[in-house]
């Protein structure tokens, strides 16, 4: 423990935001960087306890607590106040395939569990590892490392979102032969058309995948498998196969009106507008625009937020984020201690910027809608809105969200955009491969297992588990590799 009264000494300090009003100006990330000295301060924070919860990655009351990667995160955060960043860098990987991506977008769950917050700010560990694994690419560091000695192995990999890339990674090191395909454009899954420039922009993913081939994986673009690339062909090619292609089905709304024109999947509108940025830079109009438009979304997510901040850069003439559920407590409740995930009321950086335009939040909470209307030639231009209240069902028990009967009212809709969460596998991957489904729909395996009914064929990440957080798909990316390494070599040495 390089300062042992550092965390009385120094208090948090985060890298400075942009200001809102400046920073939709553009759809760049928005954050300065601290300077080596204060970074080192914030290292000198950790009390590296002889506990460290915010590495444990267990189960609290329902929720996670501490990294789910058990990042040695004590470790580096001591190293990093000592100035050895070249050996920070060697701990931080030893965990953790991507700290470029999971220090811009990940939650900090190991932040919510820092002892140093059960009485003030936790440490400031998602910074510290953004330091790291940016100093490490400045100094050479992070560069290719391809495998001195190659296996016989084949390995396809159908997906390239962070559980497919984690686990090429992985499986690359070891020194497999790994081919990953990819059904889009460009490489990265979620990571390249799911999440907003604003919070990872994409050149850090392609200076990733740049480094991923110098190592010696394979990506082939363009390649939708079961439909214009054939499953026999992989089977016939690979030793293993592994599946990573997310939840990919969006949950709905339906409610009258439904049909209307205007009415889009939130990862349609992201999606769109990422890949006009990044091919024209929005000139050639090709995405969906909410220029001058009333927006509705309908989820109060990170997906909902990045709707809203998206929205906000394309020029809205107003936006509302409609919540389901009540309010959440601006402050931990009684029910919901350290280190639990605090299960309080956040304002992202969408909500900020909203505010900061129009004035207010743009999120109703306990609020739905009940229908949509649609003008003369069919498009949406209005949207009744009505309360819920939190109920219990007789039948099971269970509290439910219920309309409050008389609440209606009705509020200018121009574009729509439902960002409601997803739900497994889609079902001509699931079919081409002939593996199972679970009753949450997605792929079927033992319990703590990646092997699906179909030899060779393993399944991986959001396509496993359900939706979440790309923390987990990482996490699930190393586990099946390490499965994956024991099926066709006998053991693993992977970590």
């Amino acid at each position: 423990m390089g300062k042992p009264t550092g965390f009385l000494e120094y208090d948090r300090v985060t890298s400075e935001a942009v200001s809102p009003l400046e920073r939709i100006k553009n759809f760049n990330e928005f954050h300065t960087p601290l300077s080596e000295e204060q970074q080192r301060k914030q290292g000198a924070r950790c009390m590296e306890c002889g506990v460290p919860f915010c590495q444990s990655g267990m189960v609290l009351n329902g929720m996670v607590s501490g990294c789910p990667l058990n990042n040695l995160i004590p470790e580096w955060n001591d190293l990093v106040y000592n100035g050895n960043w070249a050996q920070a860098y060697n701990r931080l990987k030893k965990t953790n395939s991507f700290p470029e991506f999971t220090s811009r977008v990940c939650p900090a769950l190991c932040e919510a569990a820092c002892t140093c917050g059960l009485n003030g700010n936790p440490v400031s560990i998602k910074e510290n590892e953004h330091a790291i694994i940016e100093k490490a690419y400045e100094t050479g560091k992070a560069g290719a490392r391809p495998p001195k000695l190659r296996t016989d192995k084949k390995i396809a990999i159908i997906g390239s979102g962070p559980s497919g890339l984690a686990a090429a990674d992985q499986l690359n090191k070891r020194g497999h032969n790994v081919t990953v395909f990819e059904r889009e454009d460009r490489v990265g899954g979620l990571l390249m058309y799911g999440i907003p420039n604003m919070k990872l922009e994409k050149h850090i993913i392609d200076r990733k995948i740049h480094v991923m081939k110098e190592e010696g994986v394979t990506f082939v673009t363009g390649a939708d498998v079961g439909r214009n690339y054939k499953v026999g062909k992989l089977k016939r090619e690979f030793d293993s196969i592994i599946l990573a292609c997310g939840a990919s089905n969006p949950r709905d709304i339906q409610v009258p009106g439904r049909d209307a024109e205007g009415i889009y999947f939130a990862v349609d509108f992201l999606k769109s507008t990422t890949k006009s940025l990044l091919n024209s830079n929005l000139e050639d109009g090709n995405y969906i625009s909410a220029k001058d438009t009333h927006v509705i979304v309908i989820g109060g997510g990170d997906t909902g937020n990045d709707c809203v901040g998206t929205s906000i850069r394309h020029g809205c003439a107003s936006v509302t984020q409609l919540e389901m559920m009540p309010k959440l407590p601006d402050k931990r409740a009684e029910n919901n201690t350290w280190p639990e995930w605090p299960r309080i009321c956040k304002t992202d950086y969408g909500q900020e910027e909203a505010i900061a335009v129009f004035g207010h939040d743009p999120r109703v909470y306990q609020t739905t809608v009940k229908e949509f209307i649609k003008d003369e030639s069919g498009k949406v231009c209005k949207a009744i809105l009505v309360s819920l209240s939190s109920q219990k069902d007789p039948e099971s028990g269970r509290m439910m969200m219920v309309p409050v009967e008389g609440s209606e009212r009705e509020i200018p809709a121009d574009l729509v955009l439902i960002a409601a969460g997803f739900l497994g596998a889609q079902s001509y991957v699931a079919d081409a491969f002939g593996v199972e489904l679970n009753a949450r729909t997605n792929v079927a395996t033992e319990a703590g297992r990646y092997a699906t009914n179909m030899e060779k064929i393993f399944v991986t990440g959001d396509m496993h588990r359900g939706q979440s957080l790309v923390v987990w798909a990482i996490h699930e990316g190393r586990e099946v590799a390490k499965e994956v390494d024991r099926y066709l070599m006998g053991y693993t040495n992977l970590a």
